[in-house]
């Protein structure tokens, strides 16, 4: 009985600590979790313009890559003028003018936090994060005595959670 008290009194202290700690990155998250719903329309983005030189004879699906322009398509080809619906390049020169929405520059930087890469400079942040939510996940469970009303009750929660979420993949 001891071992299961000690067990529940680490569980729940380190969740309380470690709840404490992640505060800001979950704040963090959460705000760049929103606004990845939503990158496919234009909620808080500005229109910013460029101006640059780049390769030159760059094809269609090289200019796209190097704009970083999803579904880059070119309208019309004028002599060395490619023009796109963002604006235009000059393939003999490299001149690239066009035009991308964008988020402000800090809501940008946190949305890298969901994409980032085991080659990132995020990637240690990300699977710490990811490890504490599931340590969360799991102390949860030693929050409350299992013979209490709101641990029975908590466990029909997480049962309709994890069943709302597998039709939700599903669908």
């Amino acid at each position: 009985m001891d071992k299961i008290k000690d067990t529940r009194s680490f569980m729940r202290i380190t969740h309380r600590y470690l709840g404490y700690f992640l505060a800001g990155i979950m704040a963090i998250y959460a705000i760049s979790g929103v606004l990845l719903v939503y990158r496919d329309t234009d909620f808080l983005k500005k229109e910013m313009k460029y101006d640059k030189i780049i390769d030159k004879n760059l094809d269609e699906k090289a200019l796209g890559k190097e704009l970083k322009i999803k579904n880059f398509e070119v309208k019309e080809t004028e002599g060395n003028i490619l023009k796109f619906k963002q604006g235009t390049y000059n393939s003999a020169t490299g001149e690239a003018k066009y035009t991308k929405k964008e988020l402000p520059f800090v809501l940008d930087k946190m949305t890298k936090l969901h994409k980032a890469q085991s080659k990132d400079t995020l990637s240690p942040l990300n699977t710490f994060f990811g490890i504490s939510l599931f340590f969360f996940v799991i102390s949860s469970f030693w929050m409350f005595n299992p013979k209490t009303k709101a641990f029975k009750r908590g466990m029909a929660f997480t049962a309709a959670g994890l069943i709302i979420s597998i039709l939700l993949l599903l669908i």
